[in-house]
């Protein structure tokens, strides 16, 4: 084996292999393989530019959301439950919030809180959880607990435990 890879004629021949190979092998292959790809990323490309219109013409709240100047430094619960709740149409009454304080684990800074939906009914219930997790995005929803009130169709109570990091 060592003498065939010392000998110059195998280089001579295999180079040249080689190269008519390559091409070859990017034309039958990689080709249209990358045309697939592409088309099928451009089908994806239109399906999402569709579903990002609807959600703007369904919710157009979010377009004015991004546009404000908060930043992550500046999450405070009761802001931002306070926001989240009147954009969801849940009166300040019809909730209730108890956050901690903020502590540092690992280099890491969370802070909890507990937000009581008192009554609301389970669409606005999903409504509120979306909207609050999709604004902030280090933002986690610990605990869910659903109860709902005796004798009515759609009253829920929601307990609800968040976790925010900083």
């Amino acid at each position: 084996m060592k003498e065939l890879s010392r000998n110059p004629i195998l280089y001579y021949v295999l180079i040249p292999v080689i190269v008519v190979l390559w091409p070859m092998l990017i034309l039958t292959v990689y080709l249209p393989d990358a045309k697939r790809n592409w088309s099928s990323e451009k089908e994806h490309y239109n399906k999402a530019q569709k579903i990002i219109a609807d959600i703007l013409t369904l919710d157009p709240g979010r377009l004015e959301y991004a546009d404000s100047k908060i930043s992550i430094a500046e999450f405070d619960y009761a802001s931002a439950v306070e926001k989240t709740a009147s954009l969801c149409k849940i009166s300040s009454t019809d909730y209730k919030l108890s956050s901690g304080r903020i502590i540092t684990s690992g280099g890491q800074k969370s802070q909890s809180a507990m937000v009581v939906l008192t009554q609301v009914d389970i669409t606005k219930f999903a409504k509120f959880l979306s909207t609050f997790q999709l604004r902030w995005a280090n933002l986690e929803c610990v605990k869910i607990k659903l109860t709902q009130k005796k004798g009515l169709v759609d009253v829920w109570k929601a307990d609800l435990d968040f976790k925010y990091y900083y």
